[in-house]
């Protein structure tokens, strides 16, 4: 048992709290705001410090594409073909990445790591803590999702080779016959089931249909308000559940975005304009989100921007006119609903697992330190 005492708790889901003490127990958090300390529980003085929730990046390629390597060793799209829901990123995942070091000196403690965006349904992702060596000991909760890609990532991967896509229309088509060959697996399945017949299995399927069940979401790399469009219609006419990954130009169709009650994984933004879907780019983004009411987390898209600066993004946003209680939410709380984790991480709970940050000053002050980063209520990074 330990205690952090006398720091400013940012709790996220409600006020905050000065001078406050915060207990971890068994990877817990015990109490919030406690006025008497059990015997024997090891001290941690906050004083003068803040303590906020760990930091969560909901979309990285961290131990996938994996610092120092060259780019064609990278893991995280396969490329032959342009469907592959079979694939798992679970399999390609290295927890020797030094980008998970870096992740808990920069208070990130939660991400979700990603296949890429080459292929139109590139496989699942998994949502995973920052520190262990041996993957299925990290898994917070795998599949997590199911990558898509619409636009200019997959066009250009499979353009001028046979079959599908060469044009966004193309893309959708992709997409949709993957979703509508999942509604007649699981239709034939049921229908050998029921006849006691033998049924061969189809690991694709077996895992696309995942989303039509609602297990799991689609993650849709779309930058294009046309795109981010196409993404909404193609999971609506299939009823299954989804979040925009990007979202470049979502600051062009907000309105859209709040009708539909969208959820946005924005960025990253701190870019150059590197490719034709991010002419639009813009830091109005998050602010224009904010002010129509779109649920929406930050992102890294490590190792787009280094997974450490999963802070300095948000800063900017800050800078650009977003709201800092906003901003803060956007990589903790918001973060975790977006994933579908809020119940376990994302604010300082009673019941919440034991993932939290001590910092010098307010974290998105730019001279401000991660002092110490603790997840499941192990002290993972020390300054």
């Amino acid at each position: 048992m330990r205690a952090i005492v006398n720091a400013t708790v940012i709790t996220v889901s409600g006020e905050d709290l000065a001078g406050a003490t915060v207990i971890l127990k068994d990877g817990k958090i015990q109490s919030v705001g406690a006025t008497e300390i059990p015997d024997g529980t090891e001290i941690i003085d906050g004083r003068g410090k803040i303590l906020s929730p760990g930091l969560i990046d909901a979309h990285t390629h961290l131990g996938v594409s994996t610092e120092g390597s060259p780019a064609e060793f990278y893991d995280h799209n396969d490329r032959s073909a342009s469907v592959l829901p079979e694939l798992r990123i679970v399999d390609s995942l290295y927890p020797g990445d030094p980008g998970f070091e870096e992740a808990r000196m920069g208070g990130v403690t939660t991400v979700q790591t990603l296949p890429g965006s080459a292929d139109v349904v590139g496989g699942t992702g998994a949502i995973v803590k920052t520190v262990g060596n041996v993957v299925d000991r990290m898994i917070v909760v795998a599949p997590s999702s199911m990558k898509a890609a619409l636009g200019e990532n997959p066009i250009r991967t499979f353009q001028g080779k046979s079959g599908l896509p060469s044009t966004r229309m193309g893309c959708a088509a992709c997409l949709r016959k993957a979703l509508a060959d999942a509604q007649s697996y699981i239709a034939e399945r049921s229908d050998k089931k029921a006849d006691g017949k033998p049924f061969k299995r189809d690991l694709a399927m077996e895992q696309m249909t995942m989303v039509i069940e609602g297990k799991i979401p689609l993650s849709v790399h779309a930058h294009r308000a046309d795109d981010i469009c196409t993404a909404i219609r193609v999971a609506e006419e299939f009823k299954v559940s989804y979040t925009i990954e990007h979202c470049t130009e979502g600051h062009l169709i907000k309105d859209f975005l709040a009708e539909k009650s969208v959820k946005a994984a924005i960025g990253p933004l701190n870019t150059s304009r590197r490719k034709m879907e991010l002419t639009n780019r813009s830091w109005e983004l998050p602010v224009a989100l904010e002010k129509q009411g779109v649920h929406f987390c930050i992102i890294t898209d490590h190792p787009v921007i280094p997974i450490s600066d999963l802070i300095l993004e948000t800063s900017l946003a800050v800078r650009a006119g977003l709201g800092i209680k906003t901003a803060m939410r956007a990589v903790t709380l918001s973060a975790a609903e977006h994933l579908g984790i809020d119940h376990m991480v994302g604010s300082i709970e009673e019941g919440k697992d034991g993932d939290l940050v001590l910092w010098s000053g307010h974290p998105l002050e730019f001279n401000s330190r991660v002092e110490m980063t603790f997840i499941d209520g192990e002290t993972v990074y020390a300054r």
